[in-house]
Order: C-alpha cells, then sequence, then structure tokens
C-alpha cells in the first residue's frame, strides 16, 4: 500500500527530483515506510510506501526488464503469484516478489488491457518510454483513489490533491461550485467531479491515457446485468454464496506483516471475522471502539462475535476531544465531507494501527445485500404507483405547499407523490426537504443550479444507465456508483491511510461481486427482511442471532447531543460568523433557523449542521490555511480498556 504522484509533460528537463519529492512529501502518512523517485525526459514517478509484501525488495518504482515501462502502484493485487506464474511461462524476468512487477510485465504483454486480469485494489500509473505515454488506472469500485490535472502542458496525477495544489497551488481556484451543490445535496462530492474545478478524480472503473498532450479516458468495467440467475434452492444459493465469500476472504489473508480486523459487531464485520478465524490457525486480531453514551455504543455486540470465534480481541471505549478531533481532521480534509462516521472509522484505525499494519473490514455489505432501510421503504411506497400522475402532480402544485408547516407527515406525502425515482433521490438528499419549507441555499446559488448543473441530475443519469429492470437493483446501482464510492469507500481510505493502516475490503472483491449482482433482488430484500441471504449466511457460518437480528445501527454518534453541548459553541460561533454567511451559498435566516431548531430540540437537524460545519471549516483549515501537511497518526481521546484488552 502506497501514496503515489507525478508529472508528465512534454518539456525535456521539465521536471525535477526535488518537485516530485515535495509532491510525495504532503502523503507521508499514506506510506511512511520508504520514498521512491525516477524522474527522466520530462517524466517524473514518485510513492510513499507502507510495506506490506516483500518487505524488502519491494521498493518502487518498479521497471521492465529494459526498464523502458516504469510503474508507481497503490493498492494490493490478490491474485498476483498466478499472474507471475503465466508471466513467466511466457519468459518474463522478475527481479521481485511484488505485486508491482507482476502488473509491469503483464503491461508488456496487454497494454492497457492488462487491468482487466487484476483481482484486488489499485491505482496506478505507468510510463512507457517507447510511446512516449502514461496510463493511470484505477479499480473497478474505486477503493483506491487517483486524481489528475492538466495544467501548464503538464499532466499532474496523485492519490491526494495536496500532492498537485503543493506544486500547482493556482489550481486551487477556482472552487467547483457544481461539486460543492452535490456535497450539500448528499454530503460527498461523487466522481470525477472534486472541489476544485481544474482538478478531476480518475472515475472508478476507468483508465486515462496521456500521449502528445491528449487525455483520453475511458471505461473498463461496470457492474454486469442484475438478476441474470436463480439458484435452484437456498441451499444452493449459500453453498455457493460462501464458497465465493470464503475465497474472497482468503486471498486477502496473504500479508507479510501483522494483520486483523475491524469489528464493528454488525452483520458484515462479523460475517468477515467469522471467516478468517476459519482460514487461519492464529486467533484473529479484531479490533473495536464503543462510546461512554450507551445508546451509541455497539463495543458489546462485537465482543460478543470476538467470544465466539475466540478472537485476539482489542476494545477502546471512548470519550473523545470531538471538537479537538473536528479540527483536526478537517485540517486534512482535501473537499467537504459530510459523514460524520470519519470520526469512529479514524478512531478504529489508530487503535489498529498500534497492533497491525493490515485489516480487513465489512464495508460494502449494505450497498450490495441491500442492507439500507431505504430499500424497503421505497420498495414499499411503490404502490403509490398506482395513483395517477396527474394527480400526484395536483398534489404537489395545489395542495402540499397549503399544508402547515409542522403537520404530521408532510414530508411522506409530498415525497410518496413523485415519480418513484424523484422519490428515492428525494429521500436522499439533503437539501430540498428543507428548501421547501425555508430557503436555506442563497438566491445566486440556487440559480446556478439548473440544468446540467442540478445535483440531482448525476443520480438520474445513474438510474438512466442502469444494468437492471427492477427498483431494488437499480437503487442498489446507483448507489454503488456514488454512496459507496465517494462516501463509504473514500472514508475507509482517507480515516485509515491518516494513521498508515491499509483496509481490505473482501466483500467488494469484484468476482464475487459479480455473482452477486445477478442474484434476483428477493435473495437480498425479502418482504422487509434486508440482506435476507447474506444473514442466512452468516447463520451458517456461526454468527450469533442477537448480532444479526438487532436494530440496524452502523457507525452512529451522538451527533443531537453534541450539537447541544460539547459541539454547539463551535457550531453557532464558526457558522454565525460574518465570513461564514458571506460565502454567498446561504440565507443566513436559512442557517439560523436550523441552528434555532436544534438548540431548542423542536427538530433533530444536527446533520445539516454537521455538513454545514464541514464546509465551513474545510473553507478554513485546509482551503484558505494553504494545509498540504500530512495527516495525523493519532487521536486526541481518553481510553478505558475493558477487559485488559488492547
Amino acid at each position: 500500500m502506497c501514496g503515489i504522484a507525478g508529472i508528465v509533460t512534454n518539456e525535456t528537463g521539465g521536471v525535477d527530483t526535488a518537485t516530485i519529492h515535495r509532491m510525495c512529501q504532503t502523503i507521508v502518512h499514506r506510506g511512511p515506510d520508504d520514498e521512491g523517485i525516477f524522474v527522466k525526459d520530462g517524466v517524473g514517478l514518485g510513492m510513499r510506501r507502507l510495506s506490506i509484501i516483500d518487505l524488502a525488495g519491494g521498493h518502487q518504482p518498479v521497471f521492465n526488464e529494459d526498464r523502458n515501462v516504469w510503474i508507481v502502484y497503490n493498492g494490493e493485487i490478490y491474485n498476483f503469484k498466478q499472474l507471475r506464474q503465466e508471466l513467466e511461462a511466457r519468459g518474463h524476468r522478475f527481479a521481485s516478489n511484488t505485486d508491482t512487477e507482476a502488473i509491469v510485465h503483464l503491461y508488456e504483454d496487454m497494454g492497457a488491457d492488462c487491468v482487466q486480469k487484476l483481482r484486488g485494489m489499485f491505482a496506478f500509473a505507468i510510463y512507457d518510454e517507447r510511446e512516449r505515454k502514461l496510463l493511470l488506472a484505477r479499480d473497478r469500485l474505486g477503493k483506491k483513489p487517483l486524481h489528475y490535472a492538466f495544467s501548464k502542458g503538464r499532466l499532474l496525477f496523485g492519490s491526494e490533491i495536496k500532492s498537485i495544489l503543493e506544486v500547482a497551488p493556482e489550481l486551487a481556484s477556482p472552487i467547483n461550485s457544481e461539486a460543492l451543490a452535490q456535497y450539500l445535496y448528499f454530503g460527498y462530492i461523487p466522481d470525477p467531479l472534486t472541489a476544485f474545478t481544474s482538478i478531476q478524480k480518475l472515475p472508478p472503473g476507468h483508465i486515462l491515457e496521456f500521449q502528445n498532450g491528449e487525455i483520453r479516458t475511458r471505461q473498463y468495467w461496470d457492474l454486469p446485468q442484475f438478476a441474470t440467475h436463480a439458484p435452484a434452492s437456498e441451499e444452493e444459493c449459500l453453498e455457493e454464496l460462501e464458497h465465493k465469500l470464503a475465497e474472497a476472504v482468503r486471498i486477502r489473508l496473504i500479508s507479510d506483516v501483522p494483520l486483523g480486523a475491524l469489528l464493528s459487531g454488525g452483520t458484515d464485520s462479523s460475517t468477515v471475522v467469522a471467516l478468517m478465524a476459519r482460514a487461519t490457525s492464529a486467533p484473529v486480531k479484531t479490533f473495536a471502539i464503543g462510546f461512554k453514551h450507551a445508546d451509541f455504543n455497539e463495543a458489546h455486540y462485537a465482543k460478543i462475535v470476538a467470544e465466539r470465534f475466540g478472537t485476539d480481541h482489542h476494545e477502546l471505549i471512548l470519550e473523545p476531544d470531538v471538537v479537538q478531533t473536528v479540527e483536526t481532521l478537517t485540517h486534512s480534509l482535501e473537499e467537504p465531507f459530510g459523514d460524520s462516521s470519519m470520526l469512529p472509522t479514524y478512531y478504529v484505525s489508530c487503535l489498529a494501527r498500534q497492533h497491525v499494519k493490515v485489516a480487513l473490514s465489512g464495508d460494502g455489505g449494505d450497498e450490495v445485500f441491500a442492507g439500507y432501510d431505504r430499500y424497503g421503504i421505497q420498495s414499499r411506497r411503490q404502490a403509490f404507483e398506482r395513483v395517477p400522475a396527474w394527480a400526484r402532480r395536483w398534489y404537489r402544485e395545489k395542495v402540499y405547499p397549503l399544508l402547515p408547516r409542522n403537520m404530521r407527515g408532510r414530508k411522506f406525502s409530498y415525497n410518496v407523490s413523485l415519480p418513484w425515482r424523484e422519490r428515492y433521490v428525494d429521500g436522499i438528499s439533503f437539501v430540498p426537504a428543507f428548501e421547501r419549507e425555508m430557503p436555506l441555499l442563497s438566491d445566486d446559488f440556487r440559480a446556478s443550479l439548473s440544468g446540467k448543473n442540478d445535483p440531482q441530475r448525476l443520480m438520474f443519469d445513474y438510474f438512466d444507465r442502469a444494468p437492471a429492470h427492477d427498483p431494488v437493483s437499480e437503487m442498489l446501482y446507483v448507489d454503488t456508483k456514488t454512496y459507496l464510492t465517494a462516501d463509504i469507500l473514500a472514508k475507509v481510505d482517507r480515516m485509515s491511510m491518516a494513521t498508515s493502516l491499509e483496509v481490505r475490503v473482501p466483500i467488494l472483491d469484484h468476482v464475487f461481486l459479480e455473482w452477486v449482482t445477478g442474484l434476483p433482488p428477493d435473495w437480498k430484500l425479502r418482504g422487509t427482511k434486508q440482506k435476507y441471504i447474506f444473514k442466512k449466511l452468516a447463520e451458517r457460518v456461526g454468527v450469533p442471532k442477537e448480532v444479526l437480528y438487532r436494530r440496524k445501527q452502523g457507525f452512529a454518534l451522538p451527533l443531537a447531543e453534541w450539537f447541544r453541548h460539547e459541539l454547539k459553541d463551535m457550531a453557532s460561533t464558526v457558522l454565525l460568523e460574518p465570513r461564514s454567511l458571506q460565502r454567498g451559498y446561504f440565507n443566513p435566516q436559512g442557517v439560523r433557523q436550523i441552528l434555532a431548531e436544534h438548540f431548542e430540540g423542536r427538530r433533530d437537524q444536527s446533520g445539516r449542521i454537521w455538513r454545514l460545519l464541514m464546509l465551513e471549516l474545510w473553507h478554513r483549515n485546509f482551503l484558505e490555511a494553504g494545509s498540504r501537511e500530512s495527516s495525523p497518526a493519532s487521536a486526541d481521546y481518553a481510553v478505558s480498556e475493558p477487559g485488559g484488552a488492547g
């Protein structure tokens, strides 16, 4: 696991080692063990290494035998030993035992199509001196990030935006208003946008080729057609499911350094731990955190799972200095990010990194097996499609505006009057419902969000492209292409790499995922039963039922309470200061109303407040401060360790 950065220009001598070193220094947290730089004829490739495989021989950049193809690479290729055998049989000679070198030789044989053979997570840059061409590639689901920009005849790229801004600070302006609107609506900035107009993310499952000053991107992978095969029986389905997921877990146990698992006490991480325990002879090291606030403490469920599978369990009950942690993390966040579960993800990564360099997680299960409540809710609301469209439109336009603002069911009635796709997007958007009550966005900012800049347009585009013919599968596709990549996986990558921890995600193994995608939707959502077949699998591998069949909580935080106590002063001071209100995004009265409703206990507005706060702190702590330093390696919190774990 590494961080990568580089510059390619047609100008000989246009890149020097010192410049690439500066780019790499901004991402030391991604690779504290080593730095590698190669510069030649206007091309510079750099990397920071977190040593996982072939500790002594894995130095990058890596070359082919003729030293005319170079690579810097971030990720893990789990089938590299098989690829190596095939490549050696075709005459390729290897100088190391790394997965990186397999990619170089595969590129020699297949060119850009080499990505089709890779099983794992990756973002890499290959420079082919023979053709004077750069290839950038990102894995199928977007587990590893990759950003790029074209400026002054140079292509710049990096695992993080910091690397690009370090050597091209002018690219910080202008800010991308379309991306900020996406953030305000959904809490994240979806690919390919970034918060900076001149910088883009390479989307998952895409490659970029840069040659003769021209950039060409193309998609090499997408989710296959949904609902293509129906198992003959539940037993047959479970046998295949178990076999494929067990393999996905097993191949992710390859490591030359200590390895463990992040254990939340939910279905997904518990199932991964169960399969890890089966595949290893030594006890699995597991890591869990909890909060002293009882309603948000799931640590006891993690302990039940740990005891069931005899793991070497490490648990922290946190009393975080949340103000300090928020300040610290927003100095390293390159874009506004609205998922508050980044805090517990960061804390558990800090805990795990004290003991291991690699950890498996259960991320992806909800998007793959329909685990979120919204899938069931929107499926049940399909009944409203029987109401004629003209009648629903008449209700929205004529009746809804007359309803008292605080009337029970008002928001619900508006939502069910929409066509079903619009209903789903309205349900996952944070701005529109409040806009119907009191304008939050300023007139100028709202006016800029029409036509192609409409934040919801991206969601509808993915609905149109979904390889599916039923609502559940369409929703899963949209969330996999947007929320999973730009929120869940971005959060896991940023928070774990801030602590120099590699996280592997077996549920998102693409071979496993392609098979699950082909299952009919009722294997995933059966009536009111979410993740139906996956919970049956969890039972089958021994996860206790008291863990499986309980109210879903996720990595939740006591945000509502924090914003009435610990974070109240920060929120009110930061959001109501003149410089915040004068940025031009918001109607000041709308901001004041959100804060007043929450502070007075009239309505839980903690989600909206968090997103507004993260946006303003990004402006101050990253953008205006010109922050390029690497992320922190530890958090400020008081710790107690029940049972002496840790």
